[in-house]
């Protein structure tokens, strides 16, 4: 058979499944059987022939008991390689599941021990249909029988036990003969066991095992123009409420805003509710109130604060988490029935919000029927995009709807009191464009309100750019309150005419209100589906752009990624191209993004490469509409600026294409910007060697432990090193920096000749500097796996605290070489985004 067809199903980019190629058989003959948590169980039987391994994938796992009769489906050949292939084949990838070797050893055919007599007994039992073999393994052993059965389905063969001395005679199960390992990892894959079955008895496609995820930034839809059929969508409910992300974990609750804000205080009947869910989970939805007729009104939702009402809910419509298992890549139906099952049992106020099937039309002419905001519509198969904005779903309203900034308001005339008119505005190319006024849709209390909430606002400056036109005078406001607002239609002039407000957004960003235009829905959905028709192998488009660089169009996460001059040299002693540096960083995405997501990112750009000198950018004055910026106020200049954040591989590869070699997330996260996840402390060396950076690295080390500290070390890749310990994002700036000062005193007492607490280089021209000042908010150092320009294409290394010894160096890892000893040793750096030290009582520790 050969390798072919083993090769044709994976793409070895994305498994770390060896490619392996066919070889001699050197010495005796050996078999392998290998556990397979896919999305089914089962055994895997591998047996060295013709320099490959024959292989059967056995469901019920063999057995030493002669009266059973295993079926074994003859599956692909694989490489002799695989044979001591153990690990994650990643979601999305044939065969994606666990797989740890359960059995192996030597083998021999049962007529001879002799290897070569042996393949061709067993070469010639295989095209009969019957092969005997004696096998000698830790778990099976004695003589067994292959057997093909005629007129069944193609390659079905019965595997069976002769009656030896080896043999059983009890009952035999091979989940029962597991190693601690084996146990260990098998429970990890399967927690909360039934619920990887669907109520009928069959087993569902299974997440990626991980930790909870937190801070989510939810998917978000394209407009659309108008609905469609089609058998690939299901649609649903357009909620007019706030969108909300829900973690649940240990009876804790965090509900919050697309940008992070707590709802928790504000909506208490919702929090309590999902405390009863009794399982962890993350869910994206609605927070909606319901009028008499079951409808959701965003203004009964803003006037519930003043009038609560019975009618408050949480309409779940997706389940991005469950009870130890990342649910983000699999299908959205798949994920749908998770949800559905889960919110089975009725909770006061969360509801599972339904959808129909390929019936868009008939399902939009309803929503207009009963006055619905709109409905979406989302490909089936289609994976949570974190923080992406993708024509996988589409929203289709059944009115004009549009968020609007409001820059000032007008005096009111006649009987009005307190506003006239809300002047209102978008952001174009990151300035603020005037859109027109609303001066309906108040009442006398939300008039009230809303001046209450304006006043403090107020300044002598327009926040426009451009021409506005109001019709009475004008108070300018600083621009930091979003409306929601419905009308007719826009006019020529790009001005919304008949605006009505409707409520203030609380879960907007100001800085994210974008003029939304509609596509077309044919052109929406041929764009939706154009990923999950396309082959794995598919070569990028190509084109050259008006200066003549070549450029590249990739799909990363469902996202057009425009690449160009992917052949230039960054690295040009290294033969290592801009292009080499993207495919780097996507073949460890998986294992980055959670040092980078929802953190500011400080650019360091190198678009010339490593010899030309590069420039720090902060402020993102343009960028696809699909990469996310916040508005944060510089702490170096006090003035407010756009950050870009970093979270998903699209943006990744947006990145590196800018020229950022070096990746420089914040310390913190947006949602808790002033409390860091981590201390850090570099260690950075004036004329030292490496071997006295190691020193100082053992002794912060000791330091560290005796506080009761655990500590976490990596590489610089250049010439320090960096020692980080888990917060947990507990405590502020000033409290961490404060340690983190009192660790560097601590170490600098025992090498008071080999370090020093002088920032300036001339104080110390041969001691290490223990920089404890990076523990300020905004502060940077390269992040864990972050590439740096310097020669050889060195990486900042996590490492074992036993490689930390004379010898180790930093050049020994670069971007050639990470991606594998990745696979090798897993993320080593996990444990600083864990539940973080108790910091009191590590000062008290210290400071005996």
């Amino acid at each position: 058979m050969g390798l072919e067809t083993y090769k044709e199903k994976r793409d070895f980019e994305q498994t770390p499944e060896p490619a392996g190629k066919e070889r001699k058989r050197k010495g005796k003959l050996h078999f392998v059987v290998q556990r397979h948590q896919a999305s089914t169980l089962h055994y895997d039987f591998r047996l060295e022939m013709e320099g490959v391994l024959k292989s059967w994938a056995v469901p019920k796992g063999p057995s030493m008991n002669p009266a059973d009769k295993r079926l074994a489906m003859e599956v692909e050949d694989h490489p002799v390689s695989y044979g001591t292939f153990e690990g994650d084949i990643p979601e999305g990838n044939y065969g994606a599941g666990h797989v740890d070797i359960w059995d192996s050893g030597e083998y021999h055919a049962a007529e001879t021990e002799d290897p070569a007599k042996s393949e061709k007994q067993l070469l010639q039992g295989l095209t009969e249909g019957s092969i005997k073999l004696v096998l000698e393994g830790e778990k099976l052993r004695g003589e067994f029988a292959l057997v093909k059965m005629k007129g069944r389905q193609k390659g079905a063969w019965l595997l069976i036990k002769k009656d030896d001395a080896e043999a059983v005679h009890e009952g035999y199960d091979s989940e029962d003969h597991l190693s601690g390992g084996e146990k260990s990892a098998a429970a990890k894959a399967s927690k909360k066991g039934e619920q990887s079955k669907t109520k009928g008895g069959k087993r569902k496609a299974t997440g990626k095992a991980a930790e909870m995820p937190h801070h989510i930034t939810p998917m978000m839809a394209k407009l659309t123009d108008g609905p469609f059929d089609s058998e690939d969508w299901v649609f649903e409910i357009k909620w007019d409420g706030y969108r909300a992300v829900a973690e649940v974990k240990d009876g804790q609750v965090e509900l919050y805003s697309r940008s992070g804000k707590s709802f928790n205080e504000k909506y208490p009947p919702i929090v309590e509710s999902l405390r009863q869910l009794g399982q962890e989970a993350v869910l994206d939805g609605e927070i909606v109130v319901l009028d008499e007729e079951g409808y959701a009104t965003f203004q009964r939702l803003q006037n519930y604060q003043n009038t609560p009402s019975e009618h408050l809910y949480y309409y779940a419509f997706d389940l991005l988490y469950l009870n130890g298992e990342d649910l983000r890549q699999l299908p959205l139906i798949e994920r749908k029935k998770r949800l559905q099952e889960l919110l089975s049992e009725e909770l006061p106020a969360v509801r599972y919000s339904d959808h129909v099937e390929a019936q868009g039309i008939a399902f939009f002419k309803e929503a207009q029927r009963k006055n619905v905001e709109g409905i979406m519509g989302k490909l089936a198969n289609s994976p949570y995009r974190t923080g992406s904005r993708s024509s996988e779903w589409l929203k289709i309203k059944t009115h004009l709807r549009q968020e609007a900034v409001i820059g000032g308001y007008t005096a009111p005339k006649g009987k009005r009191k307190h506003i006239g008119a809300l002047v209102l505005g978008v952001y174009e190319n990151g300035r603020l464009t005037y859109v027109g006024q609303s001066g309906s849709g108040f009442n006398s209390k939300s008039l009230v309100a809303l001046k209450a909430k304006l006043e403090p606002l107020e300044q002598e400056a327009t926040p426009f750019t451009g021409k506005v036109n109001p019709n009475a005078p004008v108070t300018w406001v600083k621009p930091e309150l979003v409306a929601e607002i419905t009308f007719a239609e826009w006019t020529s002039d790009g001005l919304m005419r008949q605006a009505i407000f409707e409520g203030l957004r609380e879960d907007k960003n100001p800085k994210e209100v974008v003029r939304e235009e509609a596509t077309q829905s044919a052109t929406a959905k041929e764009e939706a589906e154009k990923p999950a028709k396309k082959k794995s192998k598919e070569k990028p488009d190509r084109k050259t752009d008006k200066k003549g660089k070549n450029r590249t169009e990739q799909e990363i996460d469902g996202q057009r990624v425009s690449l160009s001059s992917q052949d230039k040299l960054y690295w040009p002693d290294e033969h290592i191209t801009k292009g080499d540096l993207i495919d780097y960083y996507q073949s460890i995405a998986e294992v980055l993004m959670p040092y980078l997501q929802d953190r500011p990112q400080t650019l360091l750009r190198h678009p010339n490469g490593i010899t030309k000198a590069g420039f720090f950018q902060k402020d993102m004055n343009s960028t696809p509409d699909w990469v996310r910026t916040v508005a944060l106020k510089a702490e170096s200049t006090g003035e407010e600026v756009d950050y870009l954040v970093c979270d998903n591989k699209a943006t990744l590869a947006y990145m590196n294409n800018l020229g950022c070699i070096q990746l420089n997330p914040w310390n913190s996260r947006l949602a808790n910007l002033q409390q860091p996840d981590f201390l850090v402390l570099d260690l950075d060396p004036g004329e030292n060697n490496y071997d006295e950076v190691i020193e100082v690295a053992l002794a912060m080390k000791a330091v560290l432990d005796g506080a009761g500290a655990p500590a976490f070390c990596k590489t610089s890749g250049a010439t320090g090193m960096h020692i980080y310990v888990p917060l947990g994002a507990k405590y502020p700036f000033e409290e961490v920096r404060n340690f983190a000062h009192q660790v560097a005193q601590k170490v600098h007492e025992r090498l008071p000749k080999l370090t020093s607490l002088e920032r300036s280089p001339k104080e110390r021209r041969k001691q290490i500097y223990l920089d404890y000042l990076q523990n300020s908010i905004g502060q940077t150092v390269a992040a864990p796996y972050s590439a740096r320009p310097k020669p050889g294409a060195t990486v900042s290394a996590p490492l074992l605290w036993e490689e930390v010894k004379l010898g180790l160096r930093p050049a020994a890892f670069t971007i050639r070489n990470m991606a594998e000893r990745i696979k090798e040793k897993g993320d080593l750096f996990r444990g600083v985004l864990g539940e973080g030290i108790d910091l009191a009582q590590c000062r008290e520790r210290i400071s005996k």
